[in-house]
């Protein structure tokens, strides 16, 4: 089967597509014939060693930790799914991925796929549908009634974050660029704000200060910190990128978000996605040959939006 793997850590120049075996099952696992996969900002971690003490790669890595596809085998043991069934998952961060024909999954990471959208387009779903749920509602807390703000939502989990909060019954303020804008609003966006200034002082916003902080840009810790001036007293501040300073005071609780694979919140997401409540956006298709090109955009700040690749 054609795939897109690296042999060593290193710069996108690493991905080399290429043909390699195709996976067999074992227990408890299935094989997946790839529909799509999508890029995640983490890959570049992964690929480029940053991470290697908390996921450590067994070499060539084939990436891609989002998939969507058709079930073409199952490992011993395997119940309550069946060849042919049209799933998606968020894999192990250092299993082979994706960017290949075939892939093997974990059958309790598995979740149907969403019937109303293109299988393809369901690849751009679960790590940041998950990464959104679980920085809201598993570490935050967002109840209804509560304010939050969302401190970068013109990507994919913003966006998400975005809908979600709206859907929970929170007031949701964005960070976002303008051409951003029309698409918050309509997923749910009370108010569309400009980028933070984080050296300001004292730093204000309008609407603040929030139940929730979302943060899902990357910042020093000194404007990480910064963002805790925005909280208000026993709320929360959430990031995705640089931890948050551990006691801000004033009762804020803080949390660095590792999304974690929870099929249950995954068939949620699904469920949503059917019944017309969340959309998902795609910026651009490309084919998983592109890997390394769409690695250097991502690098060089100039991949915008989410980007699903589908094998050739």
């Amino acid at each position: 089967m054609q795939a897109v793997r690296y042999h060593s850590y290193g710069g996108s120049e690493v991905l080399v597509h290429e043909e390699t075996e195709r996976p067999v099952p074992g227990a408890g696992e299935v094989l997946i014939e790839v529909a799509g996969t999508s890029f995640n900002p983490v890959d570049i971690g992964i690929r480029v060693g940053a991470l290697q003490e908390v996921f450590p790669l067994e070499f060539p890595h084939t990436p891609g930790i989002d998939v969507a596809g058709t079930i073409a085998e199952l490992g011993a043991g395997v119940e309550g799914w069946r060849t042919g069934e049209n799933v998606v998952a968020f894999l192990p961060m250092n299993a082979d991925g994706a960017a290949a024909e075939y892939v093997i999954a974990p059958a309790e990471a598995l979740a149907s796929a969403p019937r109303t959208v293109e299988l393809a387009d369901a690849a751009a779903l679960p790590v940041g549908g998950l990464t959104a749920w679980q920085a809201l509602f598993d570490l935050a807390g967002l109840r209804a009634g509560q304010t939050v703000l969302v401190n970068g939502a013109g990507g994919a989990v913003g966006g998400y974050a975005v809908q979600l909060a709206h859907q929970a019954g929170a007031q949701v303020s964005a960070t976002a660029s303008e051409r951003n804008a029309d698409r918050l609003r309509t997923e749910g966006a009370d108010r569309i704000l400009g980028y933070l200034d984080l050296a300001a002082t004292p730093l204000t916003v309008e609407g603040g200060p929030f139940d929730v902080v979302v943060n899902l840009v990357s910042t020093s810790p000194e404007e990480t910190a910064a963002l805790a001036d925005l909280v208000r007293d026993g709320g929360a501040l959430v990031s995705t990128t640089t931890p948050p300073p551990e006691n801000p005071g004033r009762g804020i609780r803080t949390a660095r978000v590792f999304v974690l694979s929870k099929a249950d919140q995954l068939a949620e997401l699904v469920t949503r996605v059917d019944r017309g409540e969340l959309r998902i956006d795609v910026a651009a298709h490309r084919r998983i040959a592109e890997l390394p090109a769409v690695h250097e955009e991502a690098a060089t700040g100039r991949l915008a939006g989410k980007t699903v690749l589908t094998p050739a």
